[in-house]
C-alpha cells in the first residue's frame, strides 16, 4: 500500500527558533525516515519554504532545502508547521503566498494538515472556515477572534475533519502524525512506529470529525501499572472496580487520576483499548469476527460492529478489507 507523498511547509524561513525545532522534528521523523520492514512504499517526503532557498540560524545551525511553495502543490498531504510569533501575537501579515499556495494545493486535492499554530495558516488560506479546529491552547482565543467563521475547540489535541486536520501545540502534533500514519498504513504499523519512537501508541477513533486524546506517560507508578495490568486482560470482563482494587485506591480516585492523564474515563478508556486490540487482530489474523470481538473483551460480533462504526467510522470487515494484507474478510 503507498503512503503517498508529504509536503512540510516551514514558515519562518527556516529559521526554527525554540522549541520549534523539537516540531520541524516530528514530521520528519515519522514521514521523512523509510520504515522498509514496516511498509513496502514509505512517504516520499519533502521539507519544503515559505521563503525558497532561504536560510537561518537557530542554536547555531542553519536548516535549507531547495523546495518553495510551488513544491507543495501536487502533495498528498501538505503540513504546516507554526506560523512567526509576530504574526500570531501582533497581528502581522503571513508570509507572501503561503495562502494562495496552500489553496491550491487544497483544490489539487491534498489533505491539509496543521501543527500548532500552522491553523492561522491554513484559516488564512480560508481552509478552515465551518470547521471544527484546534491550535496551542495558548493561542485558540487569538484564532477564533481573528478567524470568526471557524469553530475552534481548545479542549482537544487534535480534531481530523477528514480532509483538513489540525493539532494543539508540541507533543499533540506527534499524536496526529501517527493518526496519520494509522489512517494511511493501519494500526499495527502506527503502533509499531510508535514502539519505534518510544512513545504511547495511537488510540483509535473514527476517521470523520475525529477527535482523540492519546494515552500520555504518566509519573504516577500504580496508575501506570494498573492500565498494563488491564491491557494483558482486555479478553476478560474488566470493571472500574476491578482496576481500583488492582491500583489499591477507591474508585472515585482511580477516575479523578485517569482522567486527568488521559483526558477520558475508565470506561471509555477501556473501550479504546478493546477497539485498539481488535483493529490489531483485524490486519493481523484470519480470524472470524466474532472471535476477535472475544479476544479483545467486546463480547458478541454485533457488539464489537456497533462500537467499531460508531469509533473507527467503518465496519470490521471493511477495515480488514483496507488493512488486513490478504488475512481474511470477516
Amino acid at each position: 500500500m503507498s503512503a503517498g507523498s508529504v509536503a512540510l511547509v516551514v514558515t519562518e524561513e527556516i529559521a526554527i527558533p525554540s522549541w520549534d525545532l523539537y516540531e520541524l522534528s516530528i514530521p520528519c521523523t515519522v514521514f521523512g525516515k523509510p520504515q522498509p520492514d514496516l511498509a513496502e512504499q514509505w512517504y516520499d517526503f519533502r521539507l519544503c519554504s515559505a521563503a525558497y532557498e532561504a536560510g537561518g540560524e537557530a542554536f547555531g545551525m542553519t536548516v535549507r532545502t531547495p523546495y518553495g511553495l510551488d513544491d507543495i502543490v501536487g502533495a498528498d498531504t501538505v503540513i504546516v508547521t507554526s506560523v512567526p510569533d509576530a504574526c500570531v501575537e501582533e497581528g502581522r501579515p503571513l508570509p507572501d503566498g503561503l495562502a494562495a499556495a496552500l489553496r491550491r494545493a487544497y483544490d489539487a486535492g491534498a489533505r491539509m494538515v496543521s501543527l500548532c499554530t500552522g491553523a492561522f495558516a491554513l484559516a488564512d488560506a480560508g481552509l478552515l472556515d465551518g470547521r471544527r479546529a484546534t491550535a496551542h491552547w495558548m493561542h485558540t482565543a487569538q484564532l477564533a477572534a481573528r478567524y470568526p467563521k471557524v469553530e475552534v475547540d481548545d479542549s482537544v489535541l487534535y480534531v481530523d475533519d477528514g480532509d483538513v486536520l489540525t493539532s494543539a501545540g508540541v507533543s499533540a502534533g506527534l499524536d496526529l502524525c501517527l493518526h496519520l500514519v494509522r489512517r494511511d498504513l493501519g494500526a499495527h504499523v502506527a503502533n509499531q512506529l510508535a514502539r519505534r519512537m518510544v512513545v504511547p501508541a495511537h488510540r483509535p477513533g473514527g476517521q470523520a470529525q475525529f477527535i482523540d486524546l492519546s494515552v500520555p506517560a504518566t509519573d504516577d507508578e500504580s496508575l501506570g501499572q494498573v492500565l498494563d495490568w488491564a491491557r494483558a486482560r482486555l479478553d476478560r470482563p474488566l470493571t472500574v472496580d476491578d482496576l481500583a482494587r488492582r491500583a489499591a485506591m477507591s474508585p472515585r480516585t482511580l477516575y479523578r487520576r485517569l482522567q486527568a492523564a488521559t483526558g477520558t474515563t475508565p470506561l471509555q478508556w477501556l473501550l479504546n483499548q478493546r477497539l485498539a486490540r481488535a483493529q490489531s487482530l483485524l490486519e493481523s489474523t484470519a480470524a472470524p469476527i466474532d472471535k476477535i470481538a472475544e479476544l479483545s473483551g467486546l463480547g458478541t460480533a454485533n457488539n464489537l460492529r456497533h462500537h467499531f462504526l460508531k469509533q473507527v467510522g467503518v465496519s470490521p470487515g471493511d477495515y480488514r478489507r483496507a488493512f488486513g494484507a490478504g488475512v481474511g474478510r470477516g
